[in-house]
């Protein structure tokens, strides 16, 4: 059973939280922007349209968090009260209780991404780093274990770009993910993650350690406005591997796009490769890789927005292969973030994408930058 204490600091949350989001503006805000969808030739220009929907949906999503937030706390204030009359059962406060702070953790965790970028998209790449087999098949894990996370978001999730391992795993992989917060939850993934095993792969049993490194960048979507010089642009194509239908490794789908441009600021030459064989088609190929490279320009320009100290190199963040974010020994039975401290001894569930409590370790301890 709870006590009053409790209901008082959920009933205190939930006063925090709308002032907090401005819940009273974003309500009259949501009115005005619907009232502008109802124009007779609204659809006119398809693509105002949809940035215009976009801002109704993001204040929706707001707006119908918070008042789930709001609806939990009072029906949780009733059952409190209604117990000490027999109406309800323990159980059942505790189970509301269980529900509220669900829900208000979730918001508040939600509500410390609020730069522009956060609540985009994301595109995630998969490097296995070096050690052959053994580093490909961790690639692949770790690619596994992302695509069972963004499932359990109900995120859409495209295959860009996948390159098999020699013998098994994947050298290097490209996720597209669609979805609210995306970019905000998985930028905390950027880094490099060490794992420790016996290695299936070695025929002595021996323990090995296996690196691969992760990549998040924001997907921009049309709303973004980045500019690209098309003489800077150059294509290479070649043959798909992987899954992919019956003309992979048949007709030369697959495209590799160099973009080489000098740096306004700095002045340096720069080059960003980006590969695709998402699509059967050449042009499908060409389209998308042109959209993965908005995205990392416009993450170069976010990194020179937030003075960012790391040099950055294809639009990403460099990242040493000695700077691991985290490590996954399997026989002590133990996941750590070294940026948090924040660990499990549930490898299994990790693996199976349960990586909540990580990115919100993440989140909790660096404010969402």
């Amino acid at each position: 059973m709870i006590t009053a204490d409790q209901l008082k600091d959920i009933l205190e949350r939930e006063k925090a939280l709308r002032g907090y989001l401005d819940i009273d503006s974003k309500t009259i805000q949501l009115e005005e922007e619907e009232l502008r969808t109802q124009s007779p030739d609204f659809w006119n220009d398809a693509k105002s349209a949809e940035s215009q929907m976009k801002i109704v949906r993001e204040l929706k999503f707001w707006i119908n968090a918070y008042n789930e937030v709001k609806s939990a706390a009072e029906e949780l204030e009733l059952a409190f009260d209604f117990v000490k009359d027999g109406i309800v059962t323990e159980e059942d406060v505790q189970n509301n209780y269980d529900h509220a702070i669900s829900l208000i953790e979730d918001l508040e965790l939600k509500n410390m991404l609020r730069r522009e970028e956060d609540k985009l998209g994301a595109v995630l790449k998969i490097n296995a780093g070096a050690g052959g087999t053994e580093s490909q098949d961790w690639a692949s894990m770790l690619f596994r274990m992302y695509q069972r996370w963004c499932e359990s978001k109900n995120y859409k999730i495209t295959v860009t770009n996948w390159q098999d391992g020699d013998d098994a795993g994947i050298k290097t992989a490209t996720l597209q993910v669609e979805g609210d917060l995306a970019y905000g939850f998985l930028k905390s993934e950027n880094g490099v993650h060490r794992l420790v095993r016996v290695s299936p792969f070695n025929a002595q049993g021996k323990r090995m350690t296996s690196f691969a490194s992760v990549f998040v960048v924001p997907l921009v979507d049309d709303s973004i406005e980045v500019e690209i010089n098309t003489a800077d642009i150059s294509w290479d194509t070649f043959r798909s591997s992987g899954a992919g239908g019956q003309n992979v490794n048949k007709v030369e789908t697959g495209v590799r796009l160099h973009y080489n441009y000098k740096d306004p600021d700095t002045g340096e030459e720069q080059e960003i490769v980006i590969e695709n064989t998402e699509s059967r088609s050449q042009m499908g190929n060409r389209e998308n890789a042109l959209r993965l490279l908005k995205s990392q320009l416009y993450e170069i320009e976010l990194e020179k927005r937030r003075s960012a100290q790391a040099a950055i190199e294809a639009g990403k963040k460099k990242i040493e292969w000695g700077s691991q974010i985290r490590s996954y020994v399997f026989d002590d039975r133990r996941v750590k973030d070294h940026r948090t401290n924040y660990q499990t001894s549930d490898v299994n569930s990790v693996m199976d994408g349960n990586i909540d409590a990580f990115i919100k370790a993440y989140l909790m301890e660096y404010g969402g930058e």
